[in-house]
């Protein structure tokens, strides 16, 4: 009886089992609840576009009834750009485009990718446009090459904006042509949007029941009482991200370039170096993703070896003072894309400490090749000594403790007197009358 009892309740436990899942598939298809999005702020990068492929595949995975992009940004690569909008326009799930928060901007690169949505929305006080292409290097290109990126980048623009009407492709050509930028009001007027969205929750509310077309197939967007799922960057996604902000590759640039230059003027210690090695690495990393001025960077590097010749071989300041204006000089013009520039009052900040820090570095250095030697042989001339005999000229003192060979440079010195040391020749002592107080 009791065997028949534990299968009853064994069979019991699965059929509850088995009712849960059932009932809950359904509710879950029933009422598509889930809505996932992704925010990110600054430059489009390719960590940009692994996070926004990321959440692409996320939101087809748990059957997202559409995945919202949040952004903020001046613009991004070209290159980059185009391949987040492959993956948007192959993508199975719809795709909406919130530029957010108030006061932000999807400038040049982020104009794309707002077209390139399925649906499209700006929060208030927001801008979109200046789609102008720039060379990535701060380079002014020639016509020729600038007229070929200019049309190339119409026609890619064009062709986004065309599906939302005549208004809006015109816009776009404008966009790239002109640098024409609207605002959110201007751009639902136009038609280069579809909502004008307070918030993420009256973005919702404007979503529910939008038909959008995928794959020749209509797609409902049902977000009412949806759930949101965040779907933030990883930490490794985030701390590479924060690293192609300019002003931090900056930093880090010029603290790895400070630690390496204070360890080779002053060896030995190694922690300088190998931070200066970290810091130089992870510099690498950003430079190897923003856009870089070449010219700009040859400054700064000039300027560092201008000031490390001053380190080695001082010049009273020269090399120091035309090296801080190179460094300064080139900081200026490092990153001179719209989107990647440094802050001029963080450079001349930065500039100026660095030369304050190297003048102290500079002093220290000069001041120990002038210091007299306190150790060693040499570190017994100016040593006051005692005559254990008579130098007449030769003959013995005594100093520190112990007895040394002595010759007298001036007349002869009696057994007992005191002397100074004056030079050292090997292991003989060449000695004179110390000075007397009275004279």
């Amino acid at each position: 009886m009791q065997g028949h009892h534990r299968r009853i309740l064994i069979w019991h436990t699965l059929l509850v089992l088995a009712a849960s899942l059932l009932l809950a598939s359904p509710l879950k298809a029933q009422n598509g609840t889930v809505v996932d999005v992704l925010t990110f702020e600054g430059a489009i990068t390719p960590i940009v576009a692994s996070y926004i492929e990321r959440g692409i595949e996320a939101a087809e995975t748990d059957g997202a009834t559409c995945l919202i992009i949040e952004l903020d940004t001046p613009g991004g690569s070209v290159q980059v750009t185009e391949e987040i909008i492959k993956e948007m326009k192959a993508a199975t799930v719809p795709i909406v485009v919130y530029v957010s928060p108030q006061g932000g901007k999807a400038a040049s690169a982020g104009t794309f990718l707002t077209l390139a949505a399925h649906l499209a929305a700006m929060a208030p006080n927001t801008r979109i446009g200046a789609a102008h292409p720039v060379d990535m290097s701060g380079e002014a290109m020639s016509e020729t090459m600038e007229a070929k990126v200019v049309n190339d980048s119409v026609a890619l623009l064009k062709g986004l904006a065309e599906p939302r009407g005549a208004e809006a492709a015109a816009w776009a050509e404008e966009a790239v042509r002109e640098s024409s930028s609207i605002t959110e009001d201007e751009a639902l007027e136009l038609g280069v949007i579809d909502f004008v969205a307070q918030d993420l929750t009256a973005l919702l509310g404007a979503l529910d029941g939008q038909e959008v077309l995928i794959s020749d197939e209509t797609h409902t967007v049902q977000t009412a009482g949806a759930t949101i799922n965040r779907i933030p960057m990883s930490p490794v996604e985030g701390f590479l991200h924060t690293l192609t902000d300019p002003n931090i590759a900056f930093l880090l640039m010029t603290l790895g370039l400070n630690a390496i230059i204070l360890e080779l003027s002053q060896p030995g210690g190694y922690l300088a170096g190998i931070l200066g090695a970290i810091c130089l690495v992870l510099a690498l990393f950003s430079l190897g993703v923003l856009p870089v001025n070449w010219t700009g960077l040859i400054f700064v590097i000039l300027g560092f070896v201008l000031l490390l010749a001053d380190v080695k071989a001082p010049t009273h300041g020269i090399l120091a003072g035309l090296g801080v204006v190179s460094f300064i000089l080139g900081s200026m013009i490092l990153f001179s894309s719209p989107f990647a520039a440094v802050s001029k009052s963080l450079v001349v900040g930065v500039g100026l400490t660095t030369g304050v820090f190297f003048a102290f570095v500079i002093a220290k250095v000069f001041g120990a090749q002038r210091r007299r030697p306190t150790t060693g042989i040499e570190g017994l001339v100016g040593q006051l000594a005692v005559a254990r005999s008579n130098l007449d000229p030769m003959g013995t003192v005594f100093l520190k403790g112990e007895l040394w060979q002595a010759m007298a440079s001036e007349g002869t010195v009696k057994e007992g007197e005191e002397v100074e040391v004056s030079d050292v020749d090997c292991f003989k002592l060449l000695v004179k009358k110390a000075a007397r107080e009275s004279d």
